[in-house]
């Protein structure tokens, strides 16, 4: 399907239903085709698990800091 500037101004809502049921639209200026406008490829969704094994944490690193480490770590001398 073809369609003006103009029309692809007024009508973007109806044209992205056409898009999303597969249709391909071309937007042209004059007569001369501009821009063709196709469905996005959905994103990947993320895996669970996908970074598992990528990370490695100290025994202990969910165990509060001392108020003299806290004193340290907020004064940059961590």
């Amino acid at each position: 399907m073809t369609v003006s500037v103009h029309a692809a101004k007024t009508q973007l809502s109806k044209l992205l239903d056409l898009i999303e049921e597969g249709e391909e639209v071309v937007i042209a200026r004059h007569g001369r085709p501009v821009a063709r406008l196709v469905r996005a490829k959905s994103a990947a969704k993320p895996q669970f698990d996908a970074m598992r094994g990528e990370f490695s944490w100290k025994e202990g690193w969910e165990k509060p800091l001392s108020p003299k480490d806290a004193d340290a770590f907020w004064k940059g001398r961590w």
